[in-house]
């Protein structure tokens, strides 16, 4: 029997990249992580990640309102960060995470560092998203962690060894190493409101780039390290089951409509549709109960949230702020919407339950049901939603998204000369990536 963690049929399956309508949606998604990159890049945090991180690691590679150069590795952790500090970013279901997490950051350092062609970093980051999404079903955490910065190395290590020019026999070396060396995190940070979450796809950029480095020099481990962690550390005992080679879970990736945790999206969805009938009447709100499966519950109930990253994560905060705000953006997680007292009622008013049909039948879904001062009832129910399977964002969707978020950072311009750069699918790639053509 294979052990879990040999992913050499995976790697020669993707080693030329997806094509066709795939390959299309492959780029729609590394576009999709280049906007989040940027919008993180907004924020002062990312921003002094940066700075201190050059001390280490200085460069060329200039990122967005950032002083300080950085070298190539520097800057993918910095860009890893800054990707998912809205909680914007991609995520596979199936893998309970996001797989392209650590490995989109890479492919756009290597672009910012003039070292690779544009096709090059495509076909990194598709092996890259393959193995760290099969590693995702693999590795499936406890209660009281966080997938953000484990498995995702593996994915980070093949596509840090593709980037390197190494062959198939390179990139399973780095695999095997970074899986030797998997870590878990805790949801802890989160739960205190505290954003040390948001350094944890940096870890494992990291940790990728030095498994390939690795694996370059000739270093080796074995292929059942990814078996022996999963048993030692998540307790697992029961044989692990993953996508086979020949099936593409990239094109299975959702794109989030919406800022903040996925498992939040369909209460958001189900508020925005209530919002069209009551955005009048949101004062006279008495009552709100929201109906969502078990896992929802588990990773999202936050209640009451302080910070930015507590309310990223709160069910009842993503139903409060899109009835207030008709959306679920970057401005739902700022201080002064943290601070506003209207919403803030409204998250008090939101009762959450478990609808045990979709936690049995493994569906994700919310039912959203609003009472108002008079007795009156409004409800709405979402199953499947913009992002999921067969749903997809289309390309006027993610360019729309990438304006919206990273267009305030860097231009509405610039934002639409690096979309047209990165879903073609090759060309030249200009000297200064983010800077003017």
């Amino acid at each position: 029997m294979k052990d879990a963690g040999d992913f050499d049929d995976v790697i020669a399956f993707a080693w030329d990249g997806p094509a066709g309508a795939v390959a299309e949606a492959a780029r729609l998604l590394l576009l999709d992580s280049l906007g989040c990159m940027i919008a993180g890049l907004g924020h002062a945090t990312p921003r002094r990640f940066a700075d201190a991180l050059a001390l280490t690691m200085p460069g060329a590679i200039r990122l967005p309102g950032c002083g300080a150069g950085l070298a190539e590795a520097g800057a993918a952790a910095v860009l890893a960060s800054a990707m998912c500090w809205d909680e914007a970013n991609e995520g596979l279901a199936r893998a309970h995470g996001r797989p392209g997490l650590a490995v989109a950051p890479l492919c756009i350092a290597a672009l910012a560092a003039g070292r690779v062609s544009l096709r090059a970093a495509h076909d990194a980051f598709a092996l890259g998203y393959e193995i760290a999404a099969r590693a995702g079903e693999i590795w499936r955490i406890r209660p009281g962690m966080h997938v953000d910065g484990s498995w995702h190395a593996l994915g980070a290590a093949a596509a840090a060894a593709r980037l390197a020019g190494g062959d198939a026999a390179e990139v399973a070396r780095a695999v095997r190493l970074a899986a030797c060396q998997i870590p878990f995190a805790l949801y802890a940070p989160i739960a205190a409101g505290l954003d040390g979450r948001n350094s944890y796809p940096a870890h494992a950029v990291l940790l990728g780039a030095m498994a390939a480095a690795a694996a370059r020099a000739g270093m080796d481990a074995p292929a059942n390290g990814l078996a022996e962690a999963r048993r030692i550390a998540l307790l697992h005992e029961a044989p692990a089951v993953s996508a086979p080679a020949g099936e593409w879970l990239i094109e299975q990736a959702y794109i989030k409509p919406f800022a903040g945790v996925r498992h939040a999206h369909y209460a958001a969805a189900a508020a925005l549709e209530l919002r069209a009938t009551i955005a009048d009447r949101l004062a006279d709100v008495a009552a709100v109960r929201l109906e969502t499966y078990a896992e929802a519950l588990r990773y999202a109930a936050n209640r009451a949230p302080m910070r930015a990253i507590q309310a990223q994560f709160s069910l009842s905060w993503a139903v409060a702020a899109a009835l207030m705000q008709g959306d679920l953006g970057p401005a739902a997680y700022t201080d002064v919407a943290l601070a506003d007292p209207a919403l803030r009622r409204l998250e008090a008013l939101v009762e959450l339950a478990e609808d045990t049909a979709l936690t049995k039948a493994e569906q994700r879904g919310a039912r959203l049901i609003v009472t108002l001062a008079d007795g009156e009832t409004h409800h709405a129910s979402i199953g499947a939603m913009a992002g999921d399977p067969g749903q997809a964002l289309n390309a006027e969707a993610v360019l729309a998204k990438c304006q919206r978020f990273a267009g305030p950072v860097i231009g509405e311009a610039q934002m639409a000369r690096l979309a047209a750069l990165i879903l073609a699918e090759d060309g030249a790639v200009p000297r200064r990536f983010f800077g003017a053509a």
